[in-house]
């Protein structure tokens, strides 16, 4: 008989063993999944996880590699603020949205101008309008007692609306001939989230996933603040003895969440995205999720998961392109990696244990 025994406290060998057996169980998984759909289940696996950091084409990948970790890890570090602190923020796609679009507006506002403050104003704009949106499920929470996952998430919704609405009419691009669409940034310097260093594809949004993720880091291990976040998510009764205030904590957490994925949204949209679209939002609300979690909440370890996850993308895309893998079959890739990562965290706060059961 199979049964599990609450550990006296978690298992530190297991928290470190989790994320990089998750990854070994997704692969196992995966290439199962891939031989199912007639595929060469190593090949596919090399493909995704090889080839982009050590094939024949790694130059060009590479420099993608923090193009598209860089939302990831920032939307993550404002998540697990929160998710710390038993604070559940899942609707970051929809801050990450709204900050594209206020980041977006700014900057189409003041076109052609060519100012340099213009770019540190649209980056202003983005986390606002991220911190916005957020304090609404943060609000509603403090004042109501709401339930801060429903509302977060439902109005993840509600700016996908939005979304499509400023591309086909506040924000479309005059000159577009009807079609939804803002006006593409590389044609605005002045508002465009160019590379610093381009073959390492290093810009600004990469440059401000880093800054977040020291500024988490000192946060939670050197500040009051951090200590508050970390004691309400072990043990609320006792953050309430300790004088910590729930309300403040909720609004600093999912405000702070909501900003960080604001300032993601704002620096994709004028970079790698170039312009506001109808299916400019890419999941990367969602995805960080994940990231958060693959990471342990801790700010180095979401640095590296952001680069695990962004490597499932790149190494997706060129399987698709190489070897026909459909689009779904990375997604299912994808989600594998939090169902192992969940399944194999029960063995940090249980331990396997085999027997007959007694008789009553």
């Amino acid at each position: 008989m199979l049964t599990l025994e609450k550990r006296p406290s978690p298992s530190r060998m297991w928290t470190l063993l989790t994320p990089p057996l998750a990854v070994v169980l997704t692969m196992i998984a995966g290439g199962i999944l891939f031989a199912f759909l007639g595929k060469n289940p190593v090949e596919s696996i090399r493909t995704i996880f090889w080839d982009p950091v050590f094939g024949e084409f790694a130059f060009y990948y590479r420099g993608q590699l923090l193009v598209k970790a860089a939302p990831l890890i920032l939307i993550a570090i404002g998540l697990s603020l929160g998710f710390r602190a038993g604070i559940w923020n899942i609707g970051a796609e929809g801050q990450y949205i709204v900050g594209a679009i206020c980041g977006a507006g700014i900057g189409l506002a003041f076109y052609p101008t060519e100012n340099p403050l213009i770019f540190p104003l649209m980056i202003f704009a983005g986390a606002l309008g991220g911190w916005a949106w957020a304090m609404i499920p943060a609000t509603l929470k403090v004042m109501f007692g709401t339930n801060e996952i429903l509302v977060s998430l439902m109005l993840v919704y509600v700016a996908e609306s939005m979304l499509a609405s400023v591309s086909s009419s506040l924000l479309r691009n005059p000159e577009g001939m009807g079609f939804p669409g803002s006006r593409n940034f590389k044609d605005f310097p002045a508002a465009h989230n160019d590379y610093l260093i381009e073959s390492a594809g290093i810009h600004w949004g990469v440059v401000a996933a880093f800054i977040a993720v020291i500024f988490a880091y000192v946060l939670l291990s050197r500040h009051i603040l951090g200590f508050q976040i970390r004691v309400t998510g072990q043990s609320p009764r006792a953050a309430r003895f300790a004088g910590v205030n729930p309300s403040r904590l909720i609004l600093f957490c999912l405000g702070t969440s909501g900003a960080l994925a604001g300032m993601a949204g704002m620096f994709e949209v004028t970079g790698p995205a170039g312009q506001i679209s109808i299916d400019f939002n890419s999941g990367y609300g969602f995805t960080a999720i994940i990231v958060a979690f693959l990471g342990r909440l801790h700010p180095v370890g979401i640095l590296l998961a952001g680069l695990l996850m962004a490597l499932t993308y790149i190494g997706g895309e060129a399987a698709q392109s190489t070897l026909g893998l459909p689009a779904a079959a990375i997604q299912l890739l994808q989600g594998m990696l939090l169902f192992f990562l969940l399944a194999v965290d029960v063995l940090t706060n249980f331990r396997i244990r085999f027997g007959k059961t007694e008789a009553a």
